[in-house]
């Protein structure tokens, strides 16, 4: 018998700030006011911030719009 019940699907991982604001392409200080007004999901884990690597891509998808 399995030891979990997890499917054998990729675990989300967690990125830094630093991470997340390369991949956005802002600085860190925008992903910090993203975290804090609720805006991007994050835990924190002592004084600093994890985000989902989904919620990330979430976010950045929710954010396209149409310009012209």
């Amino acid at each position: 018998m399995a030891a979990n019940n997890v499917p054998n699907e990729r675990a989300d991982a967690f990125l830094t700030v630093a991470e997340v604001a390369s991949m956005m392409r802002v600085s860190k200080m925008t992903v910090y006011r993203l975290v804090h007004n609720g805006e991007l999901a994050a835990v924190q884990v002592g004084r600093s911030f994890r985000i989902r690597e989904s919620d990330a891509h979430k976010y950045l998808s929710a954010s396209y719009y149409h310009a012209g």
